[in-house]
């Protein structure tokens, strides 16, 4: 090799940046070393924090296998000595529990679907489309969240009683809707602004119309964003309390959290083994849905947090 060309090679711009590529690398295996050895004390609290966050849940599970004379007892038991399943048979053989495990179906399956598409077709206007007095309602939007809730139970009620809806699961789950539907187009609508609307206009460049365009294109990319507010509309609906307890009176239409209140006997105390089976029970589902959907939910709430 001649002296000229070894002096071309040196001055080539492969070699000039030669060097700062592999000092980057460099940077880049230590700097993964770093983070890939967290240090023993963060491990310590991340350890004692899941611990404080499973405490209630064990319990729970703990209290319900036990019997009643060892749950009362003095002090408390951390491990059941004697294992049953009386309470969790006491609740299943119960019609009551069934009554308002259909009731609390039917509201949540009602609230999803009316609040899930509601949401999706209001998320897109405010996110795709200009029109008039479009801020103002974006602001209304957050302006609606700020209302306390149990402030409007009077006029809730009144309505309600107006319609010949007391009393009913369709009644409480218009409230529902209402209740949740405003935080859940503000959800939606930040998932809707992370999709660019080049993909939607390329779809529409090769012959497809605007709404197979966005069937075609655009849904199925908002399938974390309809998961997360279709399980955060769920959780409004499935764990809401104090809104069943006005608007059902009557004890043949009550959701779940009410049931829980017929192990409270007055005088004669509480069935604690009942009321732990039956939270059990209730949560249950919760699980199951977090289980199957946990993947796609972390992916919306992150994408929806960071385009909104």
């Amino acid at each position: 090799m001649t002296s000229a060309t070894v002096a071309s090679a040196a001055n080539s711009p492969n070699a000039a940046n030669r060097e700062p590529l592999a000092e980057t690398e460099t940077f880049r295996r230590r700097r993964g070393r770093r983070r890939g050895k967290p240090h023993p004390l963060v491990n310590v609290a991340l350890v004692v924090i899941a611990l404080v966050w499973f405490l209630p849940v064990y319990w729970m599970v703990n209290s319900a296998l036990q019997p009643e004379e060892d749950l009362l007892a003095s002090p408390p038991h951390l491990v059941p000595e004697t294992l049953t399943m009386e309470n969790f048979r006491g609740v299943l053989t119960d019609p009551s529990f069934w009554s308002a495990m259909a009731t609390s179906m039917v509201a949540a399956f009602i609230t999803v679907i009316v609040t899930t598409f509601g949401a999706l077709l209001a998320a897109l206007a405010l996110a795709r489309f200009g029109f008039l007095g479009r801020k103002s309602l974006i602001v209304a939007v957050l302006v609606v969240q700020m209302i306390p809730a149990e402030a409007l139970f009077i006029s809730q009620y009144r309505m309600l009683d107006g319609w010949s809806l007391l009393n009913s699961v369709f009644g409480l789950s218009l409230l529902y809707i209402g209740g949740v539907l405003p935080f859940v187009v503000w959800m939606m609508r930040g998932f809707v602004g992370g999709i660019p609307q080049e993909l939607e206009q390329a779809a529409m460049v090769d012959g497809c119309s605007r709404l197979k365009a966005f069937m075609k294109v655009t849904l199925p990319l908002l399938a974390p964003g309809i998961v997360s507010t279709s399980v955060f509309a769920f959780l409004h609906s499935w764990n809401e309390y104090t809104l069943a307890l006005v608007m059902l009176s009557r004890n043949t239409s009550v959701t779940l959290p009410l049931w829980l209140q017929s192990f409270q006997q007055g005088l004669r105390g509480s069935d604690w083994g009942g009321v732990m089976a039956g939270s059990v029970l209730i949560a249950l589902p919760v699980m199951i849905l977090f289980a199957l959907v946990q993947n796609r939910m972390a992916t919306g709430m992150a994408s929806g947090a960071i385009k909104g």
